[in-house]
């Protein structure tokens, strides 16, 4: 891998979270895919366009793009080798050819200068330790005109599905994981707004946009899931098994009445974010 600026954030995903990440890489793209469709609208993808995925994790987001861009190419690139590595077997499998992807850190990485017609993130920009920098080097990569698209969390609701259900395990929760460091970075438009216009981008909207967090099949596949997630471990480690397994007890009966045919589905909420380079 090339230089990196974000070096907490590289050796935490080149660990055992990145790993954990490939190694259940459907469930978190199970868990993530309900805001696929608005980013994809707001991307806009033509079939000849040259897309770039910043933070592409496993590269489900890249496929998709790929698949967008028929005879044109998708790019992903993430700090992870673990996930890149997944993202690489899987494209394979799938037979998708316009999909490639790199290891490399987009706040600093070498991009091509005016390449990308696209640049898409299902997240992952939300982990530079300097978002103008970052953003200025994406803005870079892209022609005059290129857009950008993606989506970053909101904060928490205390009266939202996720709380609620989560409650027992909230309250263990003393610190972030190291991967998790950073998450709520972009948590507020405003901050958003300011980020990406200092790093030269213009038309700059931020957008609410709600849709279903997928957590498992069934409430015991989700709380399987769910306990195993870097910043639950990261917290839970050190508790007393008892307080564990009492925490886990609930939030199963509290996931119970989500259960659909469809999964275990709560109502989640993340800013979408979009913008272009004059």
């Amino acid at each position: 891998m090339r230089r990196i600026a974000n070096t907490q954030q590289a050796e935490a995903w080149n660990g055992p979270e990145g790993v954990h990440w490939a190694d259940n890489a459907d469930s978190f793209d199970m868990l993530n895919s309900g805001f696929n469709d608005a980013l994809f609208e707001a991307a806009a993808i033509g079939a000849h366009d040259r897309v770039l995925d910043v933070g592409c994790g496993t590269g489900q987001t890249t496929r998709l793009a790929a698949r967008r861009a028929a005879s044109g190419q998708a790019v992903g690139l993430d700090i992870s080798a673990p996930m890149v590595e997944r993202a690489r077997a899987v494209t394979a499998a799938e037979g998708i050819a316009n999909a490639v992807f790199e290891q490399g850190d987009a706040q600093v990485h070498p991009f091509p200068s005016g390449h990308y017609d696209v640049a898409v993130s299902r997240g992952g920009v939300m982990f530079f330790t300097d978002h103008t920098v970052a953003f200025t080097n994406i803005g870079r990569a892209l022609r005059p005109g290129g857009r950008l698209a993606f989506i970053c969390p909101q904060m928490p609701s205390p009266d939202g599905d996720s709380a609620r259900v989560f409650a027992p395990v909230n309250a263990l929760l003393a610190q972030p994981s190291p991967a998790q460091r950073g998450m709520m970075s972009l948590s507020d438009p405003a901050r958003v707004r300011e980020v990406l216009t200092a790093a030269g981008f213009a038309g700059v909207t931020v957008t609410s946009v709600e849709g279903p967090v997928n957590w498992g099949r069934n409430a015991d596949e989700a709380v399987d899931f769910y306990f195993t997630m870097g910043p639950v471990r990261h917290n839970l480690e050190k508790k007393p098994e008892e307080t564990v397994r009492e925490a886990r007890d609930r939030v199963r009966a509290a996931l119970r009445p989500y259960e659909t045919p469809d999964g275990v589905r709560l109502r989640g909420a993340v800013w979408l974010a979009a913008a272009t380079r004059p």
